[in-house]
């Protein structure tokens, strides 16, 4: 067995790029090794931000070698299919063999394939895979026809310590590799990959992006710690900055303190969105005067050089910020609502002043349903987009709602309506907190609610793996702000407010009959969304489907308890009896209505039934249903899930001694009848036909 080392060095990688780019080496590798018939025991991709490397373990130094039989022609067939046969498998008429089979005597060839060896398979292989790379973007350079994300400098690339002979783009590869850009840049030869890790890191590469975020984190713990601060918390941004840098360096820089009174908001994008430092806390919390940031260069100097030209640049990001935030304040944030009718939202629906009077709308009715005061609601919708049009969002995005929140504040708005303005946007993730206040609720649902219904109706729903205005996270984000909050919201008559607060144009180009379809529409995409939303929670799509399907139920709390009673009842051993039972009946009635094109679904005559089985049947179900009707309305599922319960025996006992078709058209009709009854009043509680396995 052999070992694969493959490195591929260039320019800078976007640290955004790294870990997909590692993942489609490793992924693209393996599928060729696959193919080929290469096994192999382990393989692993690595990125830094200068270099792709892989290293694949136990591969055999050469294919397998493979004997294949074919059958040919007849004994007796003509010459011409003779030649053929062996001109199709390269054998003379001597290697051929004669075998008397059931059919006749044949020709049989047995072929013999040496297998290549791995270096020569590998060379094969690797530029194919080189020019079909999947980079998001990729660029060319200098006189070449070759893509990659940047120009190439090295191609690295060994198999059981010898070169292969591959190339790409003119280069051929070779053993040699570069360590550090400028800690150490000349050249070096590995043997293999344990040799090429230790060599690269004695070059200040750390290879491994896991060893790096370590490093960092390690690092600038220690170093807080030396100052009796904590580090922030860091989010993605390890993993970007670990994408920046092939050699950690933590060094500690000072925040200007006239900048400590900017919204700890600002300060925090300016330096982790902006310039990529980590914020420091003290032990209370809050935010210090100091920052981290993480540098590519060990400096002579110990880094004095790289920290006042860091505290430099923070210092100019401050100022501008500074600038904004005392322009900003100047002006009422109800001051930039006549602007929001020069901003278009969507050219299909209108201006940003459009969509604020939609909120208000939306907003008034939600928060009347869950508790919000209408005139806080209200006040929130209005103002909600406003910020938008602030000197401080237009030069830092990221801050809007937040800086709503501060603007509101400052103009003396109820705190309700303020705290609204932050969260109205939330949840935007999986990991991002819900709402919680009345009013915050109601702005975030009216957002979310408006932005799907919108649209929805001018046609630009997701397709596929597109979503570019992100409706499929508004869906999610509408999902969990009714069940974390145990909202008892339809959603149907929310999204029939929505649509007939649309632009007049748009509600006249889809004609009077849409607004049905639109909210069809949007029910199935929810119930598609909260499949999605319940998977990791271990509930069952089709369990989801058997509710709503049934009852195009829209009350998403109302829909999990009908959803928990009907798991906790299909886990019993009478319902997953019983679920076998009403298959059976309505596969018999389906086949039965097919074949008499007719249906079943008329009232049962009792004095027709013969059978003690039947009549009993009938009894229980009357009762059943009753027990299940009352059950239901009252929203007791468990009830009603236990009410079907009762039907497992007289249902075997009908199945066990009832014959349906029997000979007798009238009492045949009636038994269809009967089971025609079994599916109805089930499917009263759930569409079982919708439950899998």
């Amino acid at each position: 067995m052999a070992e694969f080392l493959l490195e591929l060095l260039s320019e800078e990688i976007p640290a955004r790029m790294q870990t997909r780019a590692a993942d489609d080496l490793e992924r693209l590798v393996a599928a060729g090794l696959k193919e080929a018939g290469l096994p192999f025991e382990r393989i692993a991709a690595y990125a830094t931000p200068r270099r792709l490397a892989l290293c694949v373990d136990g591969l055999p130094k050469a294919q397998a070698d493979l004997s294949e039989e074919r059958r040919g022609p007849r004994v007796d067939a003509p010459e011409k299919a003779i030649e053929g046969f062996l001109a199709s498998v390269g054998l003379s008429r001597d290697a051929l063999e004669h075998r008397q089979t059931e059919k006749g005597e044949f020709y049989f060839a047995t072929i013999e394939r040496k297998g290549r060896p791995a270096a020569e398979v590998l060379a094969a292989l690797l530029p194919g895979i080189f020019q079909t790379f999947p980079w998001p973007k990729s660029m060319r350079w200098g006189g070449g026809r070759a893509r990659w994300v940047r120009p190439l400098h090295g191609l690295l690339c060994l198999f059981d310590g010898k070169v292969v002979p591959v190339a790409f783009d003119g280069m051929e590869a070779s053993d040699r590799t570069l360590g550090h850009r400028f800690l150490a840049p000349k050249p070096f030869r590995v043997k293999h990959f344990a040799d090429y890790r230790e060599r690269l890191r004695a070059a200040y590469v750390m290879l491994e992006k896991d060893a790096r975020i370590e490093a960092i984190t390690a690092d600038a713990t220690l170093a807080a710690k030396d100052e009796n601060l904590r580090l922030a918390e860091a989010g993605t941004l390890l993993e970007e900055v670990a994408g920046l840098v092939e050699w950690p360096v933590v060094l500690l820089g000072d925040i200007d303190p006239k900048f400590m009174a900017l919204p700890s908001e600002v300060l925090t994008t300016v330096m982790r969105a902006h310039q990529k430092y980590f914020a420091l806390t003290d032990p209370d919390g809050k935010l210090a005067p100091r920052f981290v940031l993480v540098s590519n260069v060990q400096a002579t100097d110990g880094g004095g050089a790289i920290v006042a030209g860091n505290e430099r640049v923070l210092r100019a990001r401050l100022e501008d910020a500074q600038f904004f935030w005392d322009q900003d304040r100047k002006r009422q944030l109800v001051d930039w609502f006549p602007g929001l009718h020069e901003v278009v939202f969507h050219a299909g629906l209108g201006s940003l002043a459009d969509r604020a009077f939609r909120l208000q709308e939306l907003a008034d009715g939600i928060g009347q349903q869950i508790g919000a005061k209408a005139k806080l609601a209200r006040r929130a919708g209005q103002l909600a987009k406003c910020d938008l049009l602030s000197g401080m969002v237009h030069e830092f995005p990221e801050l809007q709602g937040v800086m709503g929140r501060y603007y509101a504040a400052e103009g003396g708005e109820p705190p309700e309506v303020a705290a609204a303005m932050a969260e109205h946007y939330a949840p935007q993730g999986p990991n991002d907190a819900c709402p919680a206040a009345p009013v915050s609720v109601a702005l975030a649902l009216a957002d979310k609610i408006d932005q799907l219904t919108g649209f929805f109706a001018i046609g630009e729903k997701p397709t596929g793996s597109k979503d570019p205005f992100a409706l499929r996270r508004a869906a999610l984000g509408v999902i969990r702000l009714i069940l974390e909050n145990k909202l008892r919201l339809p959603l149907r008559a929310l999204f029939q407010a929505a649509f007939r607060l649309q632009p007049e144009a748009v509600r006249a180009a889809l004609g009077k009959d849409a607004e049905a379809g639109i909210v069809a529409d949007l029910l199935d995409f929810f119930a598609d969304r909260l499949k999605v939303h319940l998977k990791e929670k271990g509930i069952r799509h089709d369990h989801i489907s058997a509710v709503f399907a049934l009852t195009g139920e829209d009350d998403f709390v109302r829909l999990l308890e009908r959803v928990a009673a009907l798991r906790e009842f299909l886990a019993s051993e009478d319902g997953a009896n019983l679920l076998v039972a009403y298959r059976r009946a309505r596969n018999i009635v389906h086949i039965e209505e097919k074949n008499d094109a007719t249906t079943y679904d008329g009232a049962v005559k009792s004095a027709a039934l013969r059978e003690s089985q039947e009549q009993a049947l009938q009894t229980r179900l009357e009762e059943v249903q009753k027990l299940a009707d009352a059950a239901l309305k009252n929203e007791e599922f468990a009830t009603a899930m236990s009410a079907l319960a009762r039907l497992r025996l007289p249902v075997d006992a009908f199945f066990d001694h009832v014959t349906v078709n029997t000979e007798d058209k009238a009492l045949r009709a009636n038994r269809l009848h009967l089971l025609a009854n079994i599916r109805r009043t089930l499917e009263s509680v759930a569409d079982f036909s919708k439950i899998e396995g």
